[in-house]
């Protein structure tokens, strides 16, 4: 849904917009903000790389030494999904030796610490994670937090959990009993 925000936007400033998603290949040939392609073809032929990927084992280090190597000298790199999709040490190269005009980051790998070296740089932009810093995003948080430490102390299954897996174990039934 992110992806297909900026997409949005970005047609609003005649760009031109390819994305890749294999999971939706669908929703993006019926996007009218976006085109369909191969990961290595957007990689070459962008001029700005958004990630809106979940943190997976297929998505960890998506961006490492021989994406940055596919993509333009003059390409711009944007991550404001999770840090350890790129690997740092690699664009911390890539931004020395001018294989990328420069990133913009707004989470990190090893957050909350930087990767050292990233701070020296002019064709870096680091930010904290800002993404959710409005006060109806972190009152909703603050919200479902709650609900899940509630429904843990009173021994049912948070209602908001990433691994529902859990519940079905016996160390969990175990450990509430």
């Amino acid at each position: 849904r992110i992806g297909e925000a900026v997409a949005r936007r970005a047609t609003g400033f005649s760009m031109e917009v390819l994305a890749h998603d294999p999971r939706h290949r669908d929703r993006i040939d019926s996007s009218p903000h976006a085109r369909w392609s191969e990961f290595s073809q957007l990689l070459e032929r962008s001029d700005f790389v958004t990630l809106h990927v979940p943190l997976t084992t297929e998505t960890h280090h998506l961006i490492s030494t021989p994406e940055l190597q596919q993509m333009q000298a003059t390409a711009y790199l944007i991550n404001t999904a999770r840090g350890p999709v790129i690997d740092e040490t690699a664009l911390l190269e890539g931004l020395r030796s001018g294989e990328i005009a420069g990133a913009a980051l707004d989470v990190f790998e090893f957050e909350p610490r930087l990767t050292p070296g990233l701070t020296g740089l002019d064709n870096v932009l680091l930010l904290p994670h800002i993404g959710s810093a409005s006060h109806a995003t972190r009152g909703s948080m603050a919200a479902t937090a709650v609900a899940n430490a509630a429904a843990h102390l009173a021994g049912r299954p948070a209602p908001h959990v990433i691994n529902p897996e859990v519940y079905a174990t016996d160390r969990w039934r175990r450990r509430v009993s």
